[in-house]
Order: structure tokens, then C-alpha cells, then sequence
């Protein structure tokens, strides 16, 4: 069973994840600047299995997307395109910045350490794809329901 890798896309700088062999947990991985990310995945993929993707969705409150998705929209396609084998999921990317900055204030890491933008991106990642790992998790409990 392969994995799956959480992506927090940015348009400098791209925040990666990925989970246990179980696919129960996520886990920070790296943050490497966007225009590394095909040679990173390349590399990461000769050692590691991967079975989907879930990419964070720039959402406004009102549930629209937001001006953000100009990045977000064409890295998908890309990804769709280079890896057409493998579901490409999205789910709602709203506050994870905040939920990692209180993740890793609440973890202790120092202030030096959180100003460095790589330490939230890889963190809002795990975020992204803890949240779609829960989310898979409870629309099966809730199958299992009925």
C-alpha cells in the first residue's frame, strides 16, 4: 500500500507531507521551493510509494475560492497531467497557516525557528492531509452507520 502526500502549494515555496504506511497519520515532510518540486518528487519517488495526492484549496469565508488559486489551479493540472494514474484530491486549506503557527508554538519550538516559512509550510502540509485523512475516516465510520 502506497502512501499519500499532503501539498500546501504556494507560489514560492512548496510545503510537503506524507503519511505512515497505514495511512492513518501525517507526518511534516519538507518544504522545497516551487520551482524544485518536480525534481524533488522525482527523487522521493524511487524510494517511496505513492498512491494520491491531496492538495490544499485557497477558500475565502464565504466559501468561495480565493485569489490565491491562479497557483494553485495550474499545479494541479500539472500534477493531474504528470501523474495521471493518481487521484489528485483537494480539500479546504482555510486557517491551517494559523493551526501551524499554534501547532508549533503549542510544541515548543522557538520563535527564531517559527519565523522560518519552510517550518509552517511542510506543518500547514501535515494539516492539510491530517484534515483529509480524518475526513475519509468519518465518511466510513458513517457508512459503517447506516
Amino acid at each position: 500500500m502506497g502512501r499519500i502526500l499532503g501539498i500546501d502549494c504556494g507560489r514560492k515555496r512548496i510545503g510537503l507531507a506524507i503519511t505512515d504506511p497505514l495511512g492513518v497519520f501525517a507526518s511534516p515532510l519538507e518544504t522545497v521551493n516551487a520551482d524544485q518540486f518536480d525534481r524533488f518528487i522525482d527523487d522521493y519517488l524511487k524510494t517511496v510509494s505513492i498512491d494520491e495526492f491531496v492538495i490544499g484549496y485557497p477558500v475565502q469565508l464565504n466559501n468561495k475560492p480565493s485569489e490565491s488559486v491562479i497557483y494553485v489551479e495550474p499545479f494541479i493540472r500539472k500534477l493531474k497531467k504528470r501523474f495521471p494514474g493518481k487521484p489528485v484530491n483537494t480539500i479546504d486549506e482555510r486557517f491551517t497557516s494559523q493551526m501551524a503557527l499554534r501547532a508549533m508554538i503549542d510544541g515548543g519550538m522557538k520563535k527564531k525557528e517559527r519565523q522560518k516559512k519552510t517550518s509552517a509550510d511542510k506543518i500547514s502540509a501535515a494539516i492539510i492531509l491530517q484534515s483529509f485523512l480524518d475526513k475519509k475516516s468519518n465518511e466510513r465510520s458513517a457508512g459503517k452507520l447506516k
